[in-house]
């Protein structure tokens, strides 16, 4: 049987044929990676406690969107975190750690990594391009940039992908804490986190940049064979 997989949506004013409304909506590219894959999406919306899909699930990942909320790692919200969104905060935070308790396989991408790394601990930096160091560290409000990734032997992430490659760059924050997740890969011009794991657990990876509209299929394969056992 093929596994079913859950990944998180948002929901935003949305404009689709003569409507312009608010819709749960996901790029298509991340049930296009899953159904290649072998797996089976299911798409979860950010409606309060969601856990209670896991039950029909056999993996999860949480996918890129808005700002986390910087009350969730003691901040205020600098001049450059104006959109976020307290409730799919919510709804994320406890299907992570209700995924991670079932051992359940787990992949966050973009805002998926950081919300994990928060999830464990972790915090942010708010603006890339006004934090030392990292300006200019790659595109961001709808631009894509790319650069080198260096990853660390010995991981899942290495197993599964090799110690360096390219990957896209379309976020303006960034991990500057991963808490208690092991980093497992960073950029290679400015060291900036870009991948995070657990490997206490089955498949717990979370990485900065979008596979989905990379072709980086290994992660999605990885993620399928890890939800069939």
């Amino acid at each position: 049987m093929k596994p079913v997989i859950g990944i998180t949506c948002f929901v935003r004013e949305t404009t689709y044929g003569n409507w312009t409304r608010d819709a749960a909506i996901l790029p298509s590219a991340y049930i296009t990676m899953v159904s290649k894959a072998g797996g089976v999406p299911l798409i979860i919306p950010p409606a309060g406690d969601m856990t209670l899909l896991l039950d029909s699930m056999d993996g999860l990942i949480v996918a890129g969107g808005p700002d986390i909320s910087p009350a969730n790692y003691g901040e205020e919200p600098g001049p450059m975190t104006t959109e976020f969104y307290p409730d799919q905060d919510f709804s994320e935070m406890g299907l992570i750690k209700e995924a991670l308790n079932r051992d359940m396989p787990l992949l966050g991408i973009c805002r998926g990594m950081q919300i994990l790394s928060v999830a464990h601990g972790g915090k942010m930096h708010q603006h890339l391009d006004t934090t030392p160091g990292h300006e200019g560290h790659g595109g961001f409000a709808g631009k894509s940039t790319e650069h080198g990734v260096v990853v660390e032997e010995g991981t899942h992430l290495s197993s599964l992908m090799g110690n360096s490659f390219t990957v896209n760059s379309l976020h303006h924050q960034g991990v500057s804490d991963s808490g208690s997740l092991e980093i497992s890969a960073r950029a290679e011009h400015d060291g900036l986190i870009e991948g995070v794991e657990r490997r206490d657990k089955k498949f717990c990876i979370g990485v900065q940049w979008h596979p989905e509209r990379k072709g980086h299929d290994l992660l999605f394969s990885g993620l399928i064979e890890a939800a069939r056992g």
